[in-house]
């Protein structure tokens, strides 16, 4: 559920990309600065580019100002929608430090920094930082390429090439979301801390002062995130959506289920999802159905008429809207109010 673009899409990037290099574009060309509209102002010299909303709040946080901190993806723009504009492209190239998730939704990067050569900045994946999980399809869940089986007439010639489709579209994808486990947040904000000590050894004691605050603030968030878990008369939590919080749940032991995987890109689930969560929320009597931010909430919302139960937002926190990031909204923040959405989840009324 990360930045993603079609093949069609990527290629002319890449050649664009090119053409703007073959022109002479360098990080000291004042004339070619991109936009900074969503960036933090300074007169430093580092400047880092993020993807999206976490590793720019961690960016943000460590430099207390000294920096210059810029995240790609627009304040209420859906990752599945961001495409990167001529403007992004030479925000990279100028970046002294680019930050990004990396893995399978993050590949066409890898054509736009290889055209770089080597004016491509340093690059931090934070997939690279953490211990990994696949993502997974647990029971109820409408699996990849559901539509597409329910839908498609299969010529014969063609049913072979479909079905190795069809196998690699159910093959075990890394989950990407790594930043919703608050230990995962601590140890990507140390290690982002550490490059930007590197990159700029006069701001070190300065960023890694202010990566020791907001860690701070991260492990109060756990800490209060394991109290709560740990005394709950339930462990289990519905998604009438996709599901990106697989690491959450990991660290502390919760149990879900849910309408698609983190990175599904199916938005209609099969008639047979739709009722095996309608009668899990009934028989589990669980009190809230959850759906992401940026959904429309349809799937969440009949499933919590069908259930009599109520229906809540998660913050994935991919990204913020306009108001949000206008008024200052931070990871720990978002995380901060998942807090009391997963106390109506897990213990309601009884």
């Amino acid at each position: 559920m990360n930045l993603h673009l079609p093949g069609k899409l990527n290629r002319a990037l890449t050649a664009l990309l090119c053409a703007l290099l073959l022109t002479g574009c360098s990080r000291t060309d004042s004339a070619a600065q991109p936009d900074l509209s969503t960036t933090t102002q300074t007169d430093s010299s580092l400047q880092i580019v993020a993807t999206i909303f976490p590793p720019y709040d961690m960016a943000r946080s460590i430099s207390g100002g000294r920096a210059q901190v810029r995240m790609l993806l627009k304040p209420g723009e859906e990752t599945h929608s961001y495409e990167p504009t001529p403007q992004d492209i030479l925000a990279i190239q100028h970046a002294d430090l680019f930050l990004c998730v990396g893995g399978e939704n993050d590949v066409w990067l890898d054509n736009i920094l290889k055209s770089m050569g080597e004016d491509a900045p340093p690059v931090m994946r934070l997939v690279d930082l953490v211990d990994l999980v696949a993502e997974e399809e647990k029971e109820g869940m409408t699996s990849r390429g559901y539509h597409e089986e329910a839908h498609a007439e299969h010529d014969h010639e063609d049913h072979g090439n479909e079905e190795a489709q069809e196998e690699h579209d159910h093959e075990a994808e890394i989950d990407e979301h790594v930043w919703t486990s608050p230990s995962n947040a601590i140890a990507i904000t140390e290690a982002i801390a550490e490059k930007m000590a590197e990159l700029d050894p006069a701001g070190a004691a300065l960023y890694r002062s202010n990566a020791a605050a907001y860690v701070e603030e991260i492990s109060g968030l756990r800490d209060d995130f394991a109290r709560l878990i740990e005394n709950a008369p339930r462990k289990t939590l519905v998604f009438g959506d996709r599901f990106p919080i697989r690491y959450f749940v990991e660290e502390f032991g919760l149990d879900y289920y849910a309408a698609f995987p983190g990175c599904a890109e199916d938005t209609e689930p099969s008639a047979a999802t739709m009722i095996y969560l309608i009668e899990t929320v009934k028989r589990e009597k669980i009190p809230v159905v959850f759906s992401i931010e940026f959904s429309n909430g349809a799937i969440a919302d009949a499933i919590a008429e069908a259930s009599g139960a109520g229906r809540m937002t998660w913050q994935t926190c991919h990204n913020v809207t306009r108001a949000q990031f206008e008024a200052g909204e931070t990871y720990i923040t978002l995380m901060r109010s998942n807090l009391d959405a997963l106390k109506a989840a897990l213990y309601g009324e009884e």
